[in-house]
């Protein structure tokens, strides 16, 4: 069940995240891309051959053109790599960039329409390591390459393994490179009287939250923040309400529909941090950027650490006579 939850908020749903191009010829990588593809992949003039998630090798010939992705984070990634324009469909959930959001939508984890992918024609599909069709796809003919990040190293390697798979090698450390910087930037940003500051984080009411060993989990820890959910829990545990009121945490962050409903839970009155409004209600458009491991990490960093600036400043006490 953890697990299915799990692939679930990667996907998007919350109960409620590389081909040497023809043309390179003879050219030669350089040594950095050269180190990084013997680690993820070899290739060739004219063929690369990458291994995904799986540990399975998957070879193209080409770089890809026409891209069916099955994950919304993979979506993005596609996009962060410039290559939005070689996507032919989605799961339903994948709604960033707008681009991706208008291309035709093919199921999500229980109900994909493999008749419809296949009816597509794509050159490659993206998946879940989870993803349970991947098996009849490949018995169509299909290739598909299953990456499936669950904290920021696996983030960073999807990418790297994703942008060889496109034919664009070096591409993928240079985008984790960027998020890496806003990351480190948003973590400058947040208040010292903050840091450390226990973190609730609710990503489903059930309530499911993002634990020590989640992806979203190693960004506030990025932030310098703490996670009243242990790692021994798992990534995104259901929890039993007592605990979250019993571990009373110094900030709570959720959606901002889940925020309101919060003290209305029985015995949530007595969390302080609800009480004194020491918590962060995102917006559910900007919800989905916190809970995908994918390029907008570094945006879910930043909207994060807005809250926090903001909460410090409401915190200040007034000075001057009114």
């Amino acid at each position: 069940m953890r697990k299915l939850v799990s692939t679930c908020l990667r996907s998007g749903w919350r109960g409620r995240g590389r081909t040497l191009p023809a043309l390179l010829g003879g050219l030669m990588l350089a040594p950095l891309v050269a180190m990084a593809a013997a680690v993820i992949g070899t290739a060739t003039a004219a063929t690369v051959t990458v291994t995904d998630d799986r540990g399975r090798p998957v070879r193209f010939d080409r770089p890809p053109q026409r891209i069916v992705s099955l994950l919304p984070s993979l979506t993005e990634s596609v996009c962060a790599l410039q290559a939005c324009g070689r996507l032919v469909g989605t799961d339903r959930f994948s709604n960033w960039p707008a681009s991706a959001a208008a291309l035709p939508k093919l199921g999500g984890l229980e109900d994909t329409q493999v008749e419809a992918i296949v009816r597509l024609k794509p050159d490659l599909v993206l998946a879940a390591v989870s993803t349970r069709v991947t098996a009849r796809l490949e018995g169509l003919g299909l290739t598909v390459l299953a990456l499936e990040a669950q904290s920021l190293p696996d983030t960073r390697h999807v990418l790297q393994v994703l942008a060889l798979a496109l034919g664009l090698p070096g591409q993928g450390d240079a985008l984790w490179a960027q998020i890496d910087r806003r990351i480190s930037a948003a973590a400058a940003r947040v208040p010292p009287a903050l840091r450390g500051q226990r973190v609730y984080f609710e990503v489903s009411p059930a309530p499911y939250a993002a634990g020590e060993a989640s992806f979203v989990g190693a960004l506030l820890a990025r932030l310098g923040l703490g996670n009243v959910v242990p790692g021994a829990l798992g990534p995104f545990p259901k929890l039993n309400p007592e605990f979250v009121v019993r571990a009373q945490p110094g900030l709570v962050m959720a959606s901002a529909h889940d925020l309101t409903e919060m003290a209305r839970r029985p015995g949530w009155s007595a969390i302080a941090a609800l009480r004194q409004g020491r918590s962060c209600g995102f917006a559910e458009s900007r919800f989905d950027t916190l809970v995908r491991p994918g390029p907008r990490l570094a945006e879910a960093a930043d909207l994060i650490a807005d809250c926090l600036v903001n909460l410090a400043t409401l915190a200040k006490p007034a000075t001057g006579s009114p």
